[in-house]
């Protein structure tokens, strides 16, 4: 009797869970349908019905976006500083969380302590010293975004990196040393393989953060020729003004804009998924 009553509840607590992810799944996909359905109408036909289908799929909209705003650019720009500043982040945040956790000292731990405290900091705290800092020393342009952003995901990088580091055995490191490899040799080598899921998620986060980002590159790039992707959309917003709004444009250039990254979560969730238990647990 205790059996059936304990299954019945079991069964009814799938339900209530399964209905709950289900909300919350239509509730998170809904701003992507509604993005994509919008992409391929004109001004006039979103105006008038913002959540019907298009009544024909044709990519005029999408290339006359990429005309307009003149994405093909800012596209470009935007891979290149998203690539550059992830290399950036892994390299600095792995190598720095490798010697965090070999060097067995109280300065490390303290080191430690403040990576992982800085990640308390909101940026509105300090963008506007920063930006006053590189400025004065002439880098508030791409070179200095893309150190920026190396600096602000530093933090979150070395904590996920250093966890999983401390399950990298001592032992492989050793061997590879008595065989006769250098440093660098152990580093890439032996080491970096050996966390290839933090890696991953590593690039995944800072990757959707960068790519994303509109503040930082509005405090440094500004309304320069130099334009991300974000910005290049908020200046065509605002060429007719903040209360006009073309829509057929900002529909289809979002669209190409999230696309990539998307795309690129959809391939590597498990591995997102398995680096986060990973370097927060072990």
């Amino acid at each position: 009797m205790n059996h059936s009553v304990e299954t019945a509840g079991q069964k009814l607590g799938k339900v209530v869970m399964f209905l709950i992810l289900l909300v919350m799944g239509l509730v998170t996909i809904f701003p992507i349908a509604f993005m994509f359905m919008n992409s391929f109408k004109s001004q006039a036909e979103i105006v008038d019905s913002p959540l019907a289908l298009p009544k024909e799929i044709t990519f005029k909209y999408i290339s006359h976006a990429m005309t307009q705003i003149n994405l093909v650019p800012s596209f470009i720009l935007t891979v290149l500083i998203t690539v550059l500043a992830v290399t950036f982040i892994v390299l600095l945040s792995s190598s720095a969380a490798w010697m965090m956790v070999r060097v067995k000292s109280k300065l490390a731990m303290i080191i430690l302590l403040v990576f992982t405290a800085s990640m308390l900091i909101p940026f509105q705290a300090v963008m506007y010293p920063l930006i006053s800092m590189f400025e004065s020393v002439g880098l508030k342009n791409v070179p200095g975004l893309i150190i920026m952003y190396g600096g602000f995901g530093l933090a979150m990088s070395t904590f996920l990196y250093h966890g999983f580091m401390k399950s990298v055995p001592v032992s492989l490191e050793e061997a590879a040393i008595i065989d006769g490899a250098n440093v660098f040799q152990v580093y890439f080598k032996i080491v970096m393989p050996l966390v290839r899921p933090t890696t991953v998620t590593v690039i995944i986060l800072n990757a959707m953060w960068v790519w994303n980002d509109y503040l930082l590159p509005f405090l440094v790039l500004g309304d320069s020729e130099n334009k991300t992707l974000t910005l290049a959309l908020y200046y065509a917003k605002m060429k007719d003004g903040p209360y006009s709004v073309p829509w057929d444009l900002m529909f289809p250039a979002v669209l190409i804009t999230v696309i990539p990254v998307i795309i690129l979560f959809i391939f590597l969730q498990k591995q997102i998924i398995k680096g986060m238990a990973d370097g927060a647990v072990k």
